[in-house]
């Protein structure tokens, strides 16, 4: 659908990153679920502090799996009575707790990345960006769901196609803007406006051009294979407000008081905040704090008339397929940073961060264009481990 121009929100704005992360072993191969055991994960989450200051801000969930900013990512398989039996994990995410600015949150995100990266070395893991599976393309429940899960999947168009993210990667981008208030329908017109512009949002962060072992033919095998069946944005709304009857979903209940507000863009691949987390060379810093500011512009913007309830999923496969070779993705991305900066102006560090994009629209380059062009030097497929020459 589109519309008029509006909600257009305003004042000071909180950001949070949650941050996906493939784990690679010693040899770089990848430890995915097929590998990489619960055990695994957990051992080097245990090392890690647990900072109970932060649970205000930081769902815990019914298995209590997440108490840290640091948890073991995958999928829980439940037993007829709705007990978790199996942990299935595709590696480690970090949040952040809720921060005043973006320079805050992915200072604090680098800092907790750091971190983890100096863990994960004792254990012969090194945590890596990036957005789809490198060799497998599916994730199958072996045993098939019961009765309970099946259930449980009947019950949400995300937890339906929850199977899909065990073969990606990619971070939650979080802002809320407190002075604004928490009116459902500005709320669901805000995930709306980042759903209608996420194809041409979403190039930026493209790092999943490897899929099935090989190069795919575009840049973003996550952003063909997930954004459409599963949201690009979601607002978080009150518990008793009326949530929007739609699939995949744009509005979701808050779990928690702090989530209440809560806009959550879902469709970037996964990106790098430290060099070690580039899978290819020549890795650019920053990058999430830019796409950050681009979110905020967006949602500052007055201009932008485009809203969808669901992600355009033809849409979004042709960004995923051509990127910015694309002349009517490549003109979408530059209208909405010419918004966003516009919106913005005034703010000096949104705009440092909108002119890092800038460059790289213009140069065409994203962290797939990267990856591919270190394949093409014979730097190999990361996460596959190919055997040396004669053996």
């Amino acid at each position: 659908m589109t519309g008029g121009p509006g909600v257009i929100v305003r004042g000071p704005v909180r950001y949070g990153i949650e941050h996906e992360l493939a784990l690679l072993r010693a040899d770089g191969s990848l430890a995915d679920f097929a590998t990489l055991s619960h055990a695994e994960v957990a051992a080097v989450v245990d090392e890690l502090p647990e900072l109970p200051d932060d649970q205000h801000d930081l769902r815990i969930g019914d298995a209590g799996i997440r108490c840290k900013r640091w948890y073991a990512e995958g999928y829980e398989r439940l037993d007829e009575h709705g007990e978790l039996w199996r942990f299935d994990p595709k590696g480690i995410e970090i949040r952040t707790a809720v921060h005043d600015s973006v320079e805050a949150a992915e200072s604090a995100l680098c800092a907790d990345a750091e971190l983890l990266a100096r863990v994960a070395a004792r254990h012969g893991l090194r945590p890596v960006a990036f957005g789809f599976h490198p060799a497998r393309s599916a994730y199958r429940l072996d045993p098939p769901a019961n009765a309970h899960e099946r259930t449980l999947m009947a019950s949400s168009p995300e937890e339906r196609t929850a199977h899909l993210h065990m073969v990606t990667w990619g971070p939650d981008l979080n802002l809320s803007f407190p002075e604004c208030g928490t009116d459902p329908a500005d709320l669901a017109d805000a995930a709306a406006k980042l759903t209608y512009y996420s194809p041409y949002l979403v190039p930026w962060s493209f790092s999943s051009p490897f899929r099935d072992g090989r190069p795919w033919v575009g840049e973003s095998a996550r952003t063909s294979r997930r954004t459409g069946p599963r949201p690009a944005a979601l607002a978080y709304l009150d518990p008793a407000a009326t949530l929007l009857p739609t699939d995949p979903s744009l509005t979701r209940h808050a779990a928690i008081p702090g989530e209440i507000g809560r806009i959550e863009f879902k469709a970037f691949d996964a990106v790098a905040v430290l060099p070690g987390e580039e899978p290819a060379d020549g890795g650019r810093a920053g990058l999430p704090g830019a796409l950050l500011s681009l979110l905020t512009g967006v949602l500052r913007d007055g201009t932008l008339t485009g809203r969808r309830r669901t992600p355009d999923a033809l849409a979004h496969r042709r960004a995923a397929l051509r990127g910015w070779s694309d002349p009517a993705i490549r003109s979408g991305s530059q209208a909405v940073l010419d918004a966003a900066a516009t919106a913005l102006r005034g703010e000096p560090g949104h705009l440092e961060r909108l002119a890092s994009l800038q460059v790289l629209l213009t140069r065409r380059e994203n962290p797939a264009t990267r990856m591919l062009a270190r394949h093409r030097a014979g730097g190999g497929i990361p996460g596959i481990v190919t055997a040396p020459h004669g053996a």
